[in-house]
Order: structure tokens, then C-alpha cells, then sequence
């Protein structure tokens, strides 16, 4: 893949103050095309996809939903906390699609570890894997994430 004309355009889109506060991509300043695939490349590494990372994601955010804002657990191996705010966040990619605002919690209980994402963060990775640049405050390490959610 190659850093097209418009790619340019949605990484601006990406930078922090542009469609939201801290932005997409952290501190990291490779090209879009570089960071997804570098992410991408660990996706195929682990034998998984975007897909079912979205969707493991995606199923812990819906069962995060039934506390309304209290903790949940989930199957005895995870605690999710969901809390909604007002508003929507629109995808960088430019081709219309919507998020609610939400930061969905989620802890392993055997390790430890937890992870922040929003539904957005679902939408990049299902829709474009991408997880978000190094040093933003929803980056998505995809083997740190996949361990997370007992993936692997």
C-alpha cells in the first residue's frame, strides 16, 4: 500500500485539535500506510484478524453496556466499565461514519492488564486496521491486546 494524496489528508485529519482533542496518532509520525501495516503484519503473525479483534472488542462493549456505567463481569475473566458522554466522533477516513462518544474499560482478572478504547477504535480496526498510532491514549497494540483478550 502507498501513502496516496488522500491518505495525506485523513493522517492530517488524524493530528490532535483536528477531529478530536488528543487525535489519533499519538506521538507517532510514520505515515498512516507504515502504521497499519506494521500492525497488520502482527495481526497475520498471531493467525488472527481485525475482524476478530473488532469483534471481541465489540462483544465485551456490549456486555459493558447492561451496567450503565457500573462494572460488569464478564464470563469470569473480565470486568468491563462502560460510560457514554454526549456526542459523536466521526470516522478520520472521511466516508461518513459516526461513533457514539464511549470509553469502554476492560480488565483481565487472571493478569491484570487493562485496555481503554472506544467504539471508534472498534470501527478503525475492523474497517482499516488501524490501532491508532504509537503514544495515542487509545492505541491498540494488536499482541498486547490480543493477550489481553485471551486471543492467543
Amino acid at each position: 500500500m502507498k501513502q496516496t494524496p488522500d491518505l495525506v489528508k485523513v493522517q492530517e485529519n488524524m493530528r490532535a485539535g483536528q477531529i478530536t482533542g488528543p487525535g489519533f496518532l499519538g506521538n507517532d509520525e510514520r505515515n498512516l500506510v507504515d502504521i497499519i501495516s506494521e500492525d497488520t503484519l502482527k495481526v497475520e503473525e498471531l493467525g488472527l484478524t481485525n475482524e476478530i479483534i473488532a469483534c471481541k472488542l465489540e462483544m465485551l462493549m456490549h456486555q459493558g453496556e447492561k451496567g450503565f456505567g457500573s462494572p460488569v463481569n464478564v464470563d469470569n475473566t473480565f470486568i468491563v466499565i462502560v460510560e457514554e458522554s454526549r456526542g459523536y466522533i466521526p470516522c478520520p477516513f472521511r466516508h461518513g461514519h459516526l461513533s457514539k462518544k464511549v470509553n469502554i474499560n476492560v480488565r483481565n482478572l487472571s493478569t491484570r492488564k487493562e485496555i481503554d478504547y472506544t467504539p471508534i477504535s472498534i470501527h478503525l480496526i475492523r474497517e482499516h486496521g488501524f490501532y491508532q498510532g504509537k503514544g495515542s491514549i487509545y492505541r491498540l497494540d494488536p499482541v498486547e491486546t490480543a493477550k489481553l483478550l485471551e486471543l492467543i
